[in-house]
């Protein structure tokens, strides 16, 4: 089964060998390069390119255990911080990928730790599973789909819904390369650069460009990874905030103010919002909440500055979760600078 969608309308990391001081070892540079690490000798990074070594694990941690070192295990490499850098021991596990277990009439699926969205949602798709007016009318819409989202356009009225929904219909694509290609990506970039020169731009190209390319009615039927994610041909730093779904009203209605207060002051299209119903994942943003998400384009990429005490306000068991990872990591053998700031 796919998914219907029908509209109205980074970097990874880098490493290579260097000497320092005399000492041979590894460098690496994770998104967005402002993070460089020198890693401990010839130990430094354990890349794990196979499942088959019996007990790698437990040794790289006993050697860790020896020699007093720390230890991070590095992911895709899209944080814009140092969440995963270490001066001590990184651990890359490229091959603990595999899925484990497939429950087909729960939709879940349990894999290995290693494994990226890019590795799983392919194989979901051989298994045919899937992953899981416009403020006034918001209850409406949200009844009316079971997956909504909208895309505001700023400095306009324009916004652009979109329902995603399962169907059996054939998969069947609107795309055209002229439209999304030599209008939708290469011209659209190259005006966006001028802008980065004349800012007054954007409140052009966010009116023109929605007339163009998101004023008419499409429907597009594929599997749930590519309708689910939103396609950006070229590098856009974007950042997500997480409110209560019904403060979304209010929240885009002080931010539409904000921008008509602030003439100088200009946003690109799209922000994006969409909604996610409530779990009980401890530091989830929908933590017995249901939570609307606003994705906002950044013209750079910046870690949150946020204390454990700020944490603890967005968080409500977060202190819980601390007291968790203390049990399961007493020696703070998992820890490094940017995680220090944050528990302690």
């Amino acid at each position: 089964m796919g998914i219907r969608e029908l509209e109205l309308g980074l970097c990874f990391p880098v490493t290579f060998p260097v000497f320092l001081d005399g000492i041979f070892g590894i460098f690496l540079v994770c998104f967005p390069g402002t993070f460089p690490v020198f890693l401990d000798r010839f130990l430094g990074i354990f890349p794990v390119f196979s499942r088959d070594i019996p007990g790698v694990f437990p040794q790289i941690l006993e050697l860790a255990r020896q020699r007093g070192k720390r230890v991070k295990v590095v992911g895709g490499g899209h944080s814009p911080s140092d969440i995963a850098c270490s001066e001590d021991f990184m651990i890359h596990m490229g091959k603990i990928n595999r899925i484990l277990q497939v429950d087909k009439e729960k939709l879940q699926v349990k894999v290995e730790a290693g494994i990226l969205l890019s590795e799983l949602n392919p194989e979901l798709e051989k298994l045919g599973m899937a992953l899981e007016k416009v403020l006034d009318e918001l209850d409406e819409h949200l009844r009316k789909s079971q997956y909504f989202r909208f895309l505001w356009f700023p400095h306009s009225e324009n916004v652009r819904i979109i329902y995603q929904d399962p169907t059996s219909k054939p998969p069947c694509s609107s795309s055209s390369w002229f439209w999304d290609y030599a209008v939708g990506y290469y011209l659209l970039e190259f005006l966006l650069w001028i802008s980065s020169f004349f800012p007054g731009l954007v409140v052009w190209i966010n009116r023109v460009f929605f007339r163009l390319l998101f004023n008419s009615r499409v429907e597009n039927v594929a599997q749930s990874h590519r309708i689910f994610s939103f396609p950006r041909k070229f590098l856009i730093p974007v950042q997500d905030w997480a409110i209560p779904s019904e403060k979304t009203k209010e929240a885009l209605l002080e931010l539409q103010a904000a921008l008509e207060r602030n003439p100088g002051v200009v946003a690109h299209f799209p922000v994006e919002i969409r909604f996610s119903r409530r779990d009980e994942i401890l530091l989830s943003p929908c933590f017995r909440r249901d939570s609307c998400y606003i994705n906002i384009i950044m013209y750079r990429l910046q870690a949150h500055s946020c204390t454990r005490k700020d944490l603890e306000r967005m968080y409500p068991e977060f202190p819980k979760f601390c007291a968790i990872r203390e049990k399961l990591d007493p020696t703070g053998m998992f820890l490094n600078s940017y995680l220090e700031k944050v528990f302690f």
